[in-house]
């Protein structure tokens, strides 16, 4: 294994589960439709596959689950312990996993991948795997299954968020896009907005998408951001009407982050999200920052993280929380 020399392979036992699960969980890989204990019966249940560990001492630090059909290899739960990241642990599972499934004469492997797991998607080109053509289509055969849902909640009453951080270090050739029509249509700074102004434009623009950090925050807090005279606020107005509106943060030097961004639900649909997001991006760079940041997550419109990375940010992190539903706290409206 070269410089994995320490990290000892062997298969699951029963006496491993509380060990396994707890990596999971600090993996991010548990979700609420599907319960760990059952998962890893079937596995260790089915004569086709096996759970795989990656040991070192007394610690599990690496998993991978693998199994087959007879003809295709299927990869799941591939887990690494956080504090070993960047050793090899994960490829050496991967390449163990293959090596298992050799011995089994099985010809190809795969394996599923969430659309915004953009993290895992990168470390499976670098060992190799590539993205087909197929569609994945799926129904359960379980009664009372759920169906998986980013905003649905758990049973514990939380809800898991996938949060992808997002930068450009370069000023995108792009030009702000013209708008049809004969609307009249204005982009206004707003410098130090009254509160009730603010929040009407947070919790109109948010409500759809659970934006609930500033609907707790208490007044001080907040005008102490928002009147900050490194925080600009820019309103779209269609009409004289606010349709939407975009925060950059300066307050760190060298750096602009968009901070928020979105139209009210009326608005949406009509050409002027583009120019919007063009015009904020523009302004952030009339700085001449290192870098222009933002950062989605999977509660956030479907159209958001492609629209981001169309205007020329890159993602260069991800993270999975998770948070209390705002729905049942009080936060936000049920």
């Amino acid at each position: 294994m070269g410089g994995k020399t320490d990290l000892t392979l062997r298969n699951y036992t029963t006496a491993d589960r509380d060990q396994v699960v707890a990596l999971w969980d600090r993996c991010g890989l548990l979700v609420w439709y599907n319960d760990p204990d059952k998962d890893i019966a079937r596995w260790i249940e089915n004569p086709s596959s096996e759970i795989l560990l990656g040991v070192l001492g007394d610690e599990i630090v690496a998993t991978i689950c693998v199994g087959n059909d007879g003809h295709r290899g299927r990869l799941n739960y591939l887990a690494s312990a956080p504090e070993h990241r960047g050793k090899g642990f994960a490829s050496a599972m991967v390449s163990a996993a293959e090596d298992w499934l050799r011995d089994r004469n099985v010809p190809k492997v795969e394996l599923l991948i969430r659309e915004n797991n953009l993290g895992v998607k990168n470390f499976y080109r670098r060992v190799g795997y590539h993205q087909n053509n197929c569609h994945i289509m799926q129904r359960w055969l379980i009664d009372g299954m759920p169906t998986p849902a980013n905003d649905a909640p758990r049973t514990d009453g939380k809800l898991e968020n996938t949060i992808t951080y997002l930068e450009m270090t370069e000023r995108p050739l792009q030009q702000i896009p013209k708008l049809t029509g004969d609307r009249t249509v204005a982009l206004l700074g707003c410098k130090q907005p009254p509160l009730s102004f603010y929040r009407f434009l947070y919790n109109s623009v948010g409500e759809p998408w659970f934006w609930w950090e500033r609907r707790t925050m208490d007044d001080e807090s907040l005008q102490k951001i928002i009147h900050d005279p490194m925080v600009e606020i820019y309103v779209l107005y269609v009409e004289g009407a606010p349709a939407g509106y975009a925060e950059l943060d300066r307050r760190i030097d060298k750096e602009v982050e968009l901070a928020y961004f979105g139209l009210l639900p009326e608005f949406i649909g009509q050409g002027l999200g583009p120019y919007l997001l063009a015009s904020a991006i523009d302004i952030a760079w009339s700085y001449s920052p290192e870098r222009v940041h933002l950062h989605t997550n999977t509660l956030d419109h479907p159209k958001a993280l492609p629209v981001y990375q169309r205007c020329g940010f890159v993602p260069y992190k991800q993270e999975n929380i998770i948070i209390d539903d705002p729905r049942l706290t009080g936060a936000f409206p049920a």
